[in-house]
């Protein structure tokens, strides 16, 4: 199969997976956004930056190692698998002892025997993550849709059926845990491949080499990616944690989904080019338009119609989570371009970059937030948007050195859409504040307003004669 071919198929069924998966677990956590309190989601919330540290501490870099090698053999595969298992086992009994002081942290002394049952999916992930990267490396994204629907399903089941009957918090809880061992189990039987009882110390060290420094990247972003969390966590309530993590979980849902599609099929596509500057560039370029072509305008009408949405998905007592949401929504437009700018360095074997980069923002970070968290929670989000901004230039200027497409060029590249994006945001704004003095039915005004704003959208587009509007319409064409 050529490289084009392998991309588009990739693309297709990544797509499928992530999209189906992702539409499935959005209408189960609509489901328990409307049987449980904010407070509830709140407390898990609490925990994303210890799932996180483990999960990056377990995989150490060393499963993009595996990606971004050229010919790695069973020998590799095995001595990785092992390093994850042994490693999940050894995070598991730190996170058991540390969470008494995880809960005194937060003061939430339930927190104790939630970490304890929680952090098992550590262990269980581990038993999967090589089939996965396999997975992955060879674009088999059909084989993962047939993994993540079944998990997601009897995931979603489990913890609405818990919340029905009255679990509360533990549904989440069983949910993950479930979800997590569903995918394991099928990840054994469907991907074909059992490690061999090998551990080469040779292979190990290429793989820690490249993957320590991702993995010490990786420790930086999950710090500072929950830092919001965390302070909100320990200055405020459990139910504004909730609120909180409701407003970014859903502006992530268009901008992770795609960010995710595009990112499984990038990284080994960047890499089986990445010795050709010239066309890496060209690649590069054209999946960054399109992305952000696709997720600012998304973006943008989700915040100017987050009232009725919010309201429409998960009733009134989530309302105070719309000014959260509305900021986090510009603050998501740039998202995708910080993944694949630092994509570049990762493809091109420079992981100590990677690295200085991050600890560079990190410090940005933590600048703004003495200063911003001054001001309350609409501080600290306000701050976020501008360490984003401020990201964007950071890892356009080194990337762009790579790929001789500075963050200039960048900038002027997608600022066209984000304009007709914020435009036509505007014209929905207005015909809504009319709307909602006629009809107070907020499905009526989401489906008006969506219907609206996708026209404008592509009118706007086609006069302003977008390059990713046309390069959108044939690709539909060939299919």
């Amino acid at each position: 199969m050529s490289l084009k071919k392998q991309a588009l198929s990739g693309v297709f069924w990544s797509s499928l997976q992530l999209f189906g998966t992702q539409g499935v677990s959005f209408v189960i956590s609509v489901i328990l956004a409307r049987l449980l309190m904010p407070s509830e989601f709140g407390l898990i919330a609490m925990l994303s930056i210890f799932m996180g540290l483990g999960t990056v501490l377990i995989n150490g870099g060393l499963t993009q190692s595996l990606i971004r090698t050229q010919d790695p053999d069973e020998e590799d595969f095995a001595t990785v698998f092992y390093f994850n298992l042994v490693g999940s086992i050894l995070i598991y009994i730190i996170v058991f002892v540390c969470a008494p002081l995880i809960a005194n942290f937060y003061k939430q002394e339930l927190l104790v025997l939630i970490v304890r049952v929680y952090a098992i999916i550590f262990i269980i992930n581990a038993f999967g993550a090589i089939q996965l990267t396999r997975l992955n490396k060879m674009m088999d994204f059909k084989t993962q849709l047939k993994i993540s629907i079944p998990s997601i399903v009897l995931s979603g089941l489990t913890g609405i059926s818990l919340a029905y009957i009255g679990f509360g918090v533990w549904s989440l809880v069983w949910s993950s845990i479930v979800q997590a061992l569903a995918g394991t189990i099928q990840l054994w039987y469907w991907a074909n491949w059992k490690p061999l009882w090998v551990f080469s110390k040779e292979k190990f060290n290429h793989h820690f080499q490249f993957g320590i420094k991702l993995m010490f990247s990786g420790v930086l972003d999950v710090i500072f990616t929950n830092a919001y969390t965390i302070v909100i966590g320990k200055f405020f309530i459990p139910a504004q944690v909730g609120f909180y993590n409701r407003a970014d979980t859903l502006q992530m849902l268009p901008v992770g989904t795609l960010s995710s599609v595009v990112t499984k099929v990038t990284y080994p596509l960047f890499s089986s080019i990445q010795n050709d500057d010239v066309r890496l560039k060209s690649v590069y370029k054209r999946i960054m338009q399109m992305v952000i072509f696709l997720v600012a305008p998304t973006l943008i009408l989700m915040a100017v119609l987050a009232e009725p949405l919010f309201r429409f998905l998960f009733t009134e007592r989530w309302l105070p989570a719309v000014p959260y949401f509305q900021i986090l929504c510009v603050n998501g437009i740039l998202y995708p371009i910080h993944s694949y700018n630092l994509q570049i360095l990762t493809v091109k074997g420079r992981s100590d970059l990677f690295l200085r980069l991050e600890v560079i923002k990190k410090i940005i970070v933590v600048m703004v937030l003495l200063v911003s968290f001054q001001y309350g929670i609409y501080g600290l989000l306000y701050g976020s948007v501008l360490t984003s901004v401020l990201a964007f230039f950071i890892n356009t200027h080194y990337s762009g050195k790579f790929l001789n497409y500075t963050g200039w060029e960048q900038t002027k590249d997608i600022l066209p859409i984000i304009f007709v994006s914020v435009l036509v945001g505007g014209l929905v704004l207005v015909s809504d504040l009319v709307l909602k003095n006629y009809y107070f039915i907020d499905f009526f005004r989401l489906a008006l307003g969506s219907f609206l704003g996708i026209v404008l959208y592509i009118t706007s587009a086609y006069l302003f004669k977008l390059s990713s509007l046309f390069e959108l319409i044939t690709i539909v064409k060939r299919q």
